[in-house]
């Protein structure tokens, strides 16, 4: 358990590093929420989208299908981290 905990908090520490360097402050913006609206705000747009795919596949080797790059997946920090974890929980060897 306090193993999620720890690969949650990194992954979104390392998400909100990404969408604070190379999205937010090329738009002038040096805070926001967790649960901030990103795409809504402005903060995210489409390529910014495309920026995160290419983001969480190499940080994270994900691969992310197609159907599943959508705002829904990006609307905020939270759900980028929940999208993320859960992703990476699928390629963990289970330890049964």
């Amino acid at each position: 358990m306090q193993q999620e905990v720890t690969t949650e908090v990194t992954t979104k520490e390392q998400i909100r590093q990404f969408v604070l360097e190379d999205l937010a402050r090329r738009k002038g913006i040096n805070d926001f929420s967790d649960d901030e609206l990103l795409i809504q705000n402005g903060i995210v747009d489409s390529l910014g989208i495309f920026r995160l795919v290419s983001f969480f596949e190499e940080k994270f080797r994900l691969r992310i299908p197609d159907e599943e790059i959508n705002a829904d997946n990006f609307q905020t920090i939270n759900t980028m981290t929940q999208y993320v974890v859960s992703h990476l929980k699928k390629l963990a060897p289970s330890n049964v």
